[in-house]
């Protein structure tokens, strides 16, 4: 478990270095991430026997990261971790927005690089929306709620749609995803009383169904 965790929280300096923009440093950081998780022996067993030295053994784990690994076991957590957090929040916060309206953090970079996205545009309601939510946790879960009902009616949604659904947030939920049957194009009824499918012609006539279950076509109805 030990390694499980410490390898989820190098992954994650992985993603903040990258939406820090820093080059080459989040690879190392996926790769020793990597190690860990394939990694048969405990690595606080490592550690106890070995300490740094028995860390920088272990594949893609140089002294930066061992020194890292080695602060964890004594302290539960990685300051350096916890500083990129609170420097990167607000970029994390527009990432994961983004991310929402499926454009991955390459695809933000270069937009904001050829000016399509207008990256500062977003900084202040991203900033508000976190000062409102109190944490990022909050505030990634009001996004998401947002987008889950935005996108199920088919309507577009920005940063502030958040502020402005913030004391609906409970209430909102994505519409109703309804699926109906249908056979050759034509729909289909289930008939209670006789227990068997039918399906209602084009001039409107019940045609008992003889087909096999896997037949029948369920077409999303929204």
């Amino acid at each position: 478990m030990i390694n499980k965790k410490i390898a989820k929280i190098l992954y994650e300096i992985e993603e903040l270095l990258a939406i820090k923009g820093v080059a080459y440093k989040p690879r190392a950081y996926r790769k020793a991430a990597k190690a860990l998780e394939s990694l048969e022996k405990d690595v606080a067993d490592i550690y106890q026997k070995e300490r740094v030295k028995g860390l920088e053994k272990i594949q893609s784990i140089g002294k930066s990261i061992a020194k890292k690994i080695e602060e964890y076991l004594k302290k539960g957590k990685i300051k350096y971790y916890e500083e990129l957090k609170e420097e990167t929040a607000i970029r994390q916060l527009i990432t994961h927005y983004f991310k929402t309206k499926d454009v991955n953090l390459e695809q933000l970079k270069k937009s904001a690089k050829k000016r399509k996205i207008i990256y500062s545009r977003f900084t202040r309601p991203a900033k508000q929306l976190l000062e409102l939510a109190g944490s990022m946790e909050k505030a990634k879960k009001a996004i998401n709620k947002v987008a889950e009902w935005a996108k199920s009616r088919g309507l577009d949604y920005a940063i502030e749609t958040v502020f402005k659904k913030w004391l609906e947030l409970d209430r909102l939920k994505p519409k109703e995803i309804v699926k109906k049957p249908y056979y050759n194009g034509n729909p289909m009824v289930w008939s209670r009383t006789k227990r068997r499918w039918y399906v209602i012609s084009p001039e409107g006539e019940w045609l008992e169904f003889v087909g096999e279950e896997s037949d029948i076509e369920w077409r999303v109805i929204r």
